[in-house]
């Protein structure tokens, strides 16, 4: 699989990462039920078909997710890069909480390390920017733990252009984590291009708009959703823009089916276009899902389709609702 470096470090990345969010599990922000099985296994078929990194947080399943992929590593003699998130914990009932506190990030990173069973995370990041004014404490803390040897190095996720200058005054930004996809392309306009700029790594997450890429969606498959999948109350599912997209996705079906592809691959390979993009961050919930991810790391698009993609991308934005001013 091809390979990218990771900003200034010298870590090779391969384009492909597997994405941890959805085998957390139920919680208040999670994808529904899941199999601890199934997610070792997808965790075991990465590694065999190549995928060298793992991308998690703390949050995902209120500490499952990092305690399944301890689980799954445990005994390994050559783990994979393992990359994790600081900054977004949860209170007694179960409900996110955003803190940048100095202590809090410190115990959060021994947090993880244990669930993770690790002795040194590779990537942390700080998950959002939030509160904003404890930016800079929150990230002089992390690079605290740089300088310790308990992390490696460290990233941001979810951040703007002016909040990466101000960390960077304090310390170095190995990487940059946005959404970035078809459905959500606002980091084309500064962020791609300062991060280029500064030599700062760029994995992007939910490539296939948590599924709605896929071509696996429909008005009554949004509607079976369980109750504990939290994207039934994301914008991208509500109207018209729902709608338009599952007419978006049976257009961009004829360009994957005229290349041979999957429309989840399309989707990765489309993201992948860019060249400030180091890797993208793939999900996926059981093995059979990894082969398909994976695959989208050979795929090249040509002109004439990514003209075309922009063509209904376009079309796609008007009928969502998005070009009011």
């Amino acid at each position: 699989m091809k390979k990218n470096s990771l900003g200034y470090t010298s870590e090779q990345l391969t384009v492909i990462g597997l994405g941890t969010w959805a085998i957390g599990g139920p919680w208040k922000r999670g994808w529904g039920p899941q199999d601890d099985n199934d997610s070792v296994a997808a965790i075991e078929k990465s590694l065999e078909v190549g995928i060298n990194w793992i991308d998690t947080a703390a949050i995902y399943g209120l500490g499952h997710s990092e305690e399944v992929i301890g689980r799954a590593l445990k005994g390994m003699s050559e783990k994979p890069f393992i990359a994790t998130k600081c900054g977004l914990r949860w209170d007694a009932g179960g409900q996110p909480v955003n803190c940048l506190k100095k202590n809090s990030i410190r115990e959060e990173c021994e947090a993880s390390l244990r669930r993770l069973e690790l002795d040194v995370i590779d990537l942390y990041q700080m998950h959002w920017p939030v509160p904003d004014e404890d930016v800079e404490e929150g990230w002089e803390e992390m690079a605290r733990l740089a300088d310790e040897g308990k992390v490696r190095y460290i990233g941001v996720s979810n951040f703007s252009v002016s909040q990466m200058e101000r960390a960077s005054r304090i310390h170095r930004i190995a990487s940059f984590q946005p959404n970035y996809s078809m459905l959500h392309r606002g980091v084309e306009a500064e962020l791609l291009g300062y991060c280029a700029d500064n030599d700062i790594g760029v994995i992007t997450y939910s490539p296939m708009s948590r599924g709605l890429l896929t071509g696996k969606f429909s008005h009554e498959h949004l509607r079976e959703l369980d109750d504990g999948d939290n994207r039934k109350d994301s914008v991208d599912c509500q109207e018209p823009q729902f709608s338009a997209t599952l007419e978006l996705v049976e257009r961009l079906r004829s360009v994957a089916e005229a290349k041979g592809i999957t429309l989840a691959q399309l989707a990765i390979a489309w993201v992948l276009r860019r060249r400030e993009v180091t890797a993208a961050i793939a999900g996926a919930r059981n093995a059979q899902q990894i082969n398909d991810n994976a695959g989208a790391s050979e795929i090249e698009l040509g002109a004439d389709e990514l003209d075309k993609i922009e063509g209904f991308l376009s079309e796609w934005s008007e009928k969502a609702g998005l070009n009011k001013g």
